[in-house]
């Protein structure tokens, strides 16, 4: 069964919404406004060039240590029973359908980026796993006539 495609602009958008909305309560400390908002800005990186495999990738990276972060936000500042308003349970609840949602977003933003060329797995590194190296050009060894003389040889006297 093949799952719809899902716009990059309106995981942004949702995840953008969702996060004003759990950080609206000063619940959270800065660096959970922060770090999703930075990620959702290499979100807009993403849109905005549609060909670029890293700026997809660094969105990707970033969605999953946002669900790691949040997880830790989550249990870590969530308030005691008696100190839970209405506001105070609206912002909570708010961030943890946002992190119910990323591992969705995170799929989507996958199947994007291979879309975009990317393989199945991720590059780390200058070398990707699974290249075919038989392309490869050692720069040391170069067929073309050297730019300068050879030092050994020694040079014709001008007259």
């Amino acid at each position: 069964m093949e799952l719809p495609a899902v716009s990059l602009k309106a995981i942004i958008l949702v995840h953008w919404l969702l996060t004003v909305w759990g950080s609206m309560n000063y619940l959270f400390p800065a660096s959970y406004a922060w770090g999703n908002f930075s990620i959702l800005a290499v979100g807009i990186w993403a849109v905005v060039q549609r060909d670029s495999l890293d700026a997809i990738m660094m969105f990707l990276t970033g969605l999953l240590l946002t669900v790691l972060t949040d997880i830790i936000h989550v249990s870590v500042f969530y308030p005691s029973n008696d100190y839970l308003t209405d506001v105070k349970r609206f912002s909570i609840g708010m961030a943890i359908f946002s992190l119910l949602l990323t591992p969705a977003s995170c799929y989507f933003v996958y199947q994007m980026y291979r879309e975009r060329g990317g393989e199945y797995t991720f590059n780390i590194g200058l070398i990707r796993a699974g290249q075919d190296r038989s392309t490869y050009e050692p720069i040391d060894q170069q067929d073309a006539s050297p730019q300068w003389p050879d030092p050994s040889k020694a040079a014709p006297h001008p007259y």
